[in-house]
């Protein structure tokens, strides 16, 4: 690569890109508030987190504070302005508005805080669970662990580390035990509505020293060792590595700070040995000292310090094109394309500078 002045690197390239200025400026999280976390259907726990009747889980949308009710003969979510109305005896749900919600996918609830859904979950969702729908639907799955991290970056850096693979040179495990022809040959496959899903392939646990092959604890309907991913737009995220299952929730607090919320899932069913068997799979690759959550957490951080408020704009290239394979960054197209769409700005230009024609330049 030539030389580069400060002109230069500052210059249009004539690929796929979008703007540093997605991430960190504070306008336009306050419009992904409004136009797509208070409009589109969230997950926002699962069922099993209030197995009893009278049980509730409670989270935030968009600001607005919200529970979730186990009536018994169903779950119900309602907007509750004022969380001093819950107590470890339930909650009075009188007065209360209640809003859009369902159980489905893997038993997740959802809810939406639009009064007047355009899509139900099925169309929101528009296929992109297809993939591992019999393995999580099959048998009546529960919430083995729960943890939550407050980051220091964009919500937008977490969903692209489930997007991009480049990152994954940085996962140890991820190198020794699946960094084959079957792994640089899975697709990205992307669905209507922003949403993405990786297809699948043998992951090789034997080759990490200390582990042993996970075939004989695969969920229902699953092949041995099999890795399959969702990630959902706008940031919520369904793995599954065979033996254990994780999901990702986010809820942004600033564009330079985001809640997420870890779950790992096991089925209803397991015996005492094989919960313990699953938690262990689980914690050896995503508990809080996991061979990976860690390096995808100091990534998204590093990240996001780098492109804080009052940082130089920046261009971020989009432009691998492989066929749709993982490093094909069709992925993060698909999904800037949608966030586009939704707050009505260029994703390339959000903010709308003036662009200087002659700055427009080919990537080297």
């Amino acid at each position: 690569m030539p030389p580069r002045n400060h002109k230069k690197w500052l210059a249009t390239p004539k690929i796929e890109y979008i703007s540093s200025e997605c991430y960190n400026n504070y306008e336009i999280y306050e419009q992904e508030i409004e136009h797509i976390f208070a409009k589109v259907w969230v997950p926002m726990c699962h069922k099993s987190e209030m197995a009893n009747k009278g049980d509730f889980r409670t989270s935030q949308i968009a600001f607005q504070n919200v529970v979730a009710v186990n009536h018994g003969d169903g779950i119900k979510a309602y907007l509750c302005p004022q969380m001093d109305r819950l107590t470890g005896n339930g909650i009075s749900v009188d007065g209360l508005t209640e809003l859009h919600s369902a159980v489905q996918h893997g038993g997740m609830v959802w809810v939406t805080l639009d009064p007047n859904p355009s899509q139900s979950i099925d169309e929101w969702t528009c296929g992109a669970f297809d993939c591992i729908a019999e393995a999580i639907d099959t048998e009546e799955m529960e919430v083995f662990h729960y943890h939550k991290s407050i980051i220091d970056t964009n919500y937008k850096l977490w969903h692209d580390t489930n997007s991009e693979f480049y990152h994954d040179f940085m996962h140890y495990h991820n190198r020794v035990t699946g960094f084959n022809d079957a792994y640089f040959a899975r697709k990205n496959i992307p669905f209507d509505n922003g949403h993405v899903n990786v297809s699948s392939f043998t992951v090789q646990y034997e080759e990490y020293e200390g582990f042993e092959d996970r075939g004989e604890l695969s969920f229902p309907n699953l092949p041995p060792n099999q890795w399959y991913m969702v990630d959902l737009f706008p940031g919520f995220n369904f793995n599954l590595r065979g033996s254990a299952y994780r999901s990702d929730s986010v809820t942004p607090l600033g564009p330079n700070k985001v809640l997420i919320e870890f779950r790992g899932y096991g089925l209803k069913k397991d015996t005492p040995e094989e919960r313990a068997t699953r938690i262990e799979h689980h914690n050896s690759i995503w508990g809080p000292f996991g061979r990976n959550l860690h390096e995808d957490l100091i990534g998204v951080a590093g990240q996001g310090t780098t492109m804080r408020e009052g940082t130089e704009a920046r261009r971020i290239l989009h432009g691998r094109h492989e066929g749709g394979t993982i490093h094909d960054e069709v992925g993060m197209r698909h999904y800037y394309a949608e966030w586009g769409k939704h707050l009505g700005v260029s994703p390339e230009n959000p903010l709308g500078h003036a662009v200087e024609e002659d700055m427009v330049v080919a990537a080297e």
